[in-house]
């Protein structure tokens, strides 16, 4: 990735809301799974980390990425911001 791609990634997510949050249980199977099905109807997702919980955001970050095949656009704070191109049809069109 870009980092005009990245750059414009981080616009786009300026204006969405988190739909996963992460807490004290950390990273389970059903959050990663979760955050998966989301990339794939979504391609980009915000994550937030509560303060409940004990891991590194980055390191979260880096694990979902993994376990997703997605990339991190970006770790500022507490948020996560992931983008993986849709397998079925591209909703957004990068530069």
């Amino acid at each position: 990735m870009t980092s005009k791609q990245r750059a414009y990634l981080k616009g786009l997510a300026m204006n969405i809301d988190a739909i996963y949050q992460v807490g004290k249980s950390s990273l389970t199977p059903e959050i990663t799974k979760g955050i998966n099905d989301a990339l794939e109807a979504r391609e980009l997702v915000k994550i937030s980390v509560l303060k409940n919980c004990m891991d590194d955001p980055k390191e979260i970050a880096g694990m979902v990425a993994e376990r997703t095949n997605s990339e991190v656009v970006q770790v500022i704070g507490k948020k996560i911001i992931l983008y993986r191109e849709s397998k079925e049809k591209k909703k957004i069109i990068l530069p």
